[in-house]
């Protein structure tokens, strides 16, 4: 990969996850020159311990514009990872001059009004809507297998990964079509993870001639299981 001029990047990962999750590509984007912030949402990852019934999408979108204010960032390449598409959207409505691209890696793409309860798969909403009725403030953790996380790594996430607070999934989003401002937009979708809601993120944006769209052929968590084709993906993007 030939080397290009420095470009700063803001990686947000998914639900159960954190800023760890974001390590072998960060690694290689700095090898390159670029800078990097994987900021780890509240009550997840090392922040578990500020785990709180009161977390929700708001207060995870908030995490990220701390960074980018007091980092004092501009020009960035902003990316989200699953439930992380519906972080950056909302950080995207209050940002939308200092992001040069932004990235939705196999993550929702919400509407105005939307939670991430209304996008994710049947399956999860059952599991989200069964929380909700026994009161509980947090989801479950899914492990790395239903993930398709490679076998390699399964442990490792597992070993890593934590309860997410339940807010965060049933949080509504403000929108007033930013994200939609920004000129460099685009989608990785991870072919080897079968989903219906990725699928119709992908489908939408395909049809939307201002989105760049890729496939990788690996499981969800892209970062993991592809670091080097994604590396090479975000680069080309930015």
């Amino acid at each position: 990969m030939s080397q290009s001029p420095s470009k700063t990047f803001v990686l947000v990962h998914g639900a159960w996850q954190g800023g760890w999750c974001w390590r072998r590509v960060a690694d290689r984007l700095r090898a390159r020159g670029h800078i990097v912030f994987t900021p780890t949402l509240t009550g997840l990852g090392e922040r578990a311990h500020l785990l709180d019934p009161k977390v929700g999408l708001s207060l995870h979108i908030a995490d990220v514009l701390g960074v980018i204010k007091y980092e004092q960032l501009n020009d960035i390449v902003l990316v989200g990872h699953s439930y992380g598409g519906c972080v950056i959207s909302g950080v995207a409505e209050a940002i939308q001059d200092k992001i040069r691209s932004i990235v939705f890696l196999d993550a929702f793409i919400p509407d105005n009004g939307d939670a991430t309860l209304d996008l994710v798969q049947p399956a999860v909403q059952e599991i989200i809507r069964a929380a909700l009725e026994r009161g509980d403030t947090t989801i479950p953790v899914r492990d790395a297998a239903a993930f398709r996380v490679n076998e390699k790594d399964r442990d490792w996430v597992d070993s890593l990964s934590g309860l997410q607070p339940i807010g965060a999934m049933t949080e509504t989003i403000r929108l007033t079509g930013a994200r939609e401002r920004i000129s460099k937009k685009t989608y990785i979708r991870a072919s080897g993870y079968p989903n219906v809601s990725f699928d119709k993120a992908y489908a939408r944006v395909k049809k939307d001639s201002s989105w760049r769209t890729y496939e990788v052929p690996c499981g969800h968590d892209v970062m993991i299981d592809e670091p080097d084709r994604l590396t090479e993906i975000l680069i080309e993007v930015a």
